[in-house]
């Protein structure tokens, strides 16, 4: 804890990523309400106040939350923070994009709650951690997450799965599709070019690569719980390391893009 005397604050998260970073602080055991996909060690005291996308506010609002933590990265939830600002509950809203913006959420959280200090050491641990799986390719594998199968969605430009991937020596494969997801045909998956396909379903309750490998592409398919990959918390470092290992088993052949603008231009 920081050196000042910090009295405890009654919190309400209402998503995991929000929840996890809590935890990484310490201060799980501060949060009276939490939405139920929240899975972070302490919170066994909180109030489950429903899904992400479905939240019962009047449930928020009874738990008299001193402060209540929400999120604009999960698509949807801008009627949920509306509701928030209708019942007069203090928020604080983060929305972050990239991995950077990842680490200033825990250092403001931090701050927002008396404990800069911590916030200052939890945000730093991570971005140092992460840099330690930077690894160097032949040429940057080309990596392609999957967020949903039917239809197809994955991350696109504006994730902090762009970010993730280039610090470990990779590429995002949709990283000149704008938006922060995207739904896509099996013949855009198919121009995208992965060396390697990422199953990360969010919200499903069990992943099944075996669904991606059977669409016939021929590239290899990882599991990573969205715990890992879906959440702009401390836990990318989990899904972090689990790519990394991944990319270090590719077998990458000269990049089929640079093969064809050769070709173009000869």
């Amino acid at each position: 804890m920081d050196s000042r005397t910090v009295f405890p604050l009654r919190l309400a998260s209402l998503v995991s990523s929000n929840s996890d970073i809590l935890a990484a602080l310490g201060v799980a055991d501060w949060v009276v309400a939490a939405d139920s996909h929240s899975d972070a060690p302490g919170l066994e005291a909180a109030v489950r106040v429903g899904p992400d996308l479905d939240i019962d506010l009047d449930a928020v609002a009874y738990a008299r939350p001193d402060l209540v933590l929400a999120s604009l990265s999960v698509p949807g939830m801008e009627r949920v923070v509306d509701g928030l600002h209708e019942r007069g509950l203090p928020t604080l809203i983060l929305d972050p994009v990239t991995v950077a913006d990842t680490l200033a959420d825990i250092r403001l959280i931090g701050q927002t709650l008396g404990l800069e200090q911590k916030g200052e050491a939890v945000a730093a641990q991570l971005e140092a951690d992460l840099a330690r799986l930077r690894a160097t390719y032949p040429r940057p594998p080309r990596v392609l997450v999957e967020w949903w199968p039917r239809p197809i969605i994955a991350a696109t430009r504006e994730s902090w799965v762009t970010e993730l991937l280039a610090g470990l020596g990779a590429v995002n494969a949709l990283e000149t599709r704008p938006g922060r997801s995207s739904p896509l045909t099996l013949d855009e998956v198919r121009e995208a070019q992965p060396d390697l396909i990422v199953c990360s379903w969010c919200g499903a309750k069990k992943l099944r690569p075996e669904v991606i490998e059977a669409r016939g592409l021929g590239v290899p398919v990882i599991a990573v719980p969205e715990s890992g990959l879906g959440r702009p918390g401390p836990r990318l470092l989990e899904g972090a390391r689990q790519l990394a290992a991944a990319l270090e088993t590719l077998e990458l052949a000269p990049s089929r893009r640079a093969g064809a603008a050769t070709a173009r231009t000869a």
